[in-house]
């Protein structure tokens, strides 16, 4: 493995994908955020509370023009870590083609980091839950996907080398031990302890825009890197000719 290819493709992977994330964020995503903080705000001044709206407009403007920069922190961060599993499994990866076996692993990733946790503790907007339960709810969010990540790592080892048997054996067993853990740790595991406080299709609509952007930016992700990958090959080494 060539170390200066393969730390460009995932710099470049990741931050090409983070910054369509923060654009698409802006778009798309952060209009329902403006929306539920404006109805907790009109509740806040219902219910008598001081509301400094200045101090709220000038937040929002700076997290927005944080957005991108933000995305290509997230999205560096997280190609570091597809770009070292993709390097460990690539070879055990389906297909020949690089560019393939870099989209099917991110849709993997996808799943395992985003989707199943999301089931579990979706994502909802800063209006809703509780200032004293942030790190609770967070903790929460993190450990069950700490256990996802980490079935999956273990479900990997033993469709690559665990047990006997055929491959479609492999994949599963593999596969019905993570269902089975992720089942009872679905059940085991507390609830979101907040109540939902703003309209539910709101809800609805933010965490279905938040679940298109982050697929996006997996699918993104897979693709810039397969295709870099492909195009400057660091598993193979330059043959030096004697003279």
């Amino acid at each position: 493995m060539r170390t200066l290819p393969f730390l460009v493709i995932t710099i470049i992977s990741g931050a090409i994908a983070g910054t369509i994330l923060g654009i698409i964020n802006l778009g798309i995503v952060e209009p329902y955020i403006d929306k539920a903080i404006e109805l907790e705000t009109q509740k806040d001044i219902q219910a008598g509370q001081n509301v400094n709206l200045d101090e709220i407009v000038g937040y929002r403007i700076w997290q927005k023009g944080g957005e991108i920069v933000g995305g290509i922190i997230y999205g560096i961060s997280l190609s570091s870590l597809f770009g070292i599993v993709f390097a460990y499994s690539r070879n055990s990866l389906p297909t020949s083609n690089d560019k393939v076996k870099a989209i099917f692993l991110a849709s993997i990733m996808c799943f395992v980091l985003f989707i199943v946790p999301a089931l579990k503790y979706p994502a909802n907007p800063p209006a809703v839950g509780a200032p004293e339960t942030i790190y609770y709810r967070q903790g929460l969010f993190v450990g069950f996907l700490v256990i996802s990540g980490a079935t999956a790592l273990a479900a990997a080892a033993i469709i690559l080398k665990k047990i006997d048997g055929t491959t479609s054996k492999k994949i599963s067993i593999a596969c019905a031990i993570y269902g089975a853990v992720m089942l009872v740790s679905y059940l085991v595991m507390p609830p979101n302890p907040d109540k939902i406080s703003i309209p539910i299709d709101l809800i609805i609509t933010f965490r279905f825009a938040s679940a298109l952007t982050i697929s996006m930016f997996w699918g993104i992700l897979g693709l810039t890197f397969g295709t870099l990958w492909s195009k400057f090959e660091p598993h193979k080494f330059e043959k030096i000719t004697a003279f």
